[in-house]
């Protein structure tokens, strides 16, 4: 069986320096990008739900043209109707059939004005969702232009950075399987919790790389002697000295 490879812990070191530089690289592409993906996201399912909003007016709007339709026909049966029993009143025998056919003329009549006030309110109705569907058109239209300019202008990043991200990522991941498993579970970690993504520091001027703390004589020899991984008191940090971190490049 092939044996495999036993690394130092300064060699472990070496090559957890060299992921968190290759991914900080890849944050600060992030960084480039900022906060346009999130935005052109955003204002994607704006765009949607106000075309929804539109077309659900217009529903609402053919909806109500059809409702006046069916009462301006209403209307004309119940004009029709009234002509008819006023034709038919010239010739009744009798005061019993006068007055049932004015009883049918007046309800034809109030079918006819009942019609009327239902055509009124409904394109009153509609002048109304008119002006909501212009609204909504105009949002659209306004939404869509900062949606375009937004896309332009995270395709232009994309489009500079695209390569240099995918060999990134390419590194990144030949790096990571290289990483102790424990090591690795512990820098991701660390990474998660900052801002920055910084989970290998220096020591720079005897501080902290990440936080700035100082950091002991004694702890510093500790980090320099490369026999076990010495994290910073304060932030948790992985510390590691000039000389690993030349050995990662």
């Amino acid at each position: 069986m092939p044996t495999v490879k036993e690394f130092s812990v300064e060699e472990k070191l070496a090559l957890l320096v060299a992921l968190q530089k290759v991914e900080s690289k890849l944050d600060e592409i992030q960084i480039l990008k900022g906060e346009l993906p999130v935005e052109v996201s955003d204002l994607e399912d704006e765009v949607q739900g106000l075309i929804i909003r539109k077309t659900r007016i217009e529903e609402e709007i053919n909806g109500i043209r059809e409702f006046i339709e069916q009462k301006q026909h209403t209307g004309k049966e119940a004009e029709a109707a009234v002509k008819k029993y006023k034709k038919q009143a010239d010739n009744v025998k009798n005061s019993r059939e006068f007055e049932a056919i004015n009883k049918e003329i007046e309800m034809q009549e109030l079918e006819m004005k009942l019609a009327e006030k239902h055509v009124k309110d409904a394109n009153e109705e509609i002048a109304e969702k008119a002006l909501a569907l212009q609204q909504a058109q105009k949002q659209i239209a306004t939404k869509e232009s900062i949606l375009s300019s937004k896309k332009a202008e995270l395709e232009k990043i994309i489009a500079s950075t695209e390569k240099e991200e995918a060999q990134l990522r390419k590194t990144a991941d030949q790096a990571r399987a290289k990483v102790d498993e424990r090591l690795l579970t512990s820098y991701d970690r660390i990474r998660k919790n900052y801002r920055n993504g910084l989970a290998v520091v220096l020591i720079e001027r005897d501080a902290c790389g990440g936080c700035y703390n100082a950091i002991p004589p004694q702890r510093q020899s500790e980090i320099r002697q490369h026999k076990k991984v010495v994290v910073c008191e304060n932030c948790g940090r992985i510390l590691v000295d000039m000389e690993t971190s030349e050995k990662s490049k």
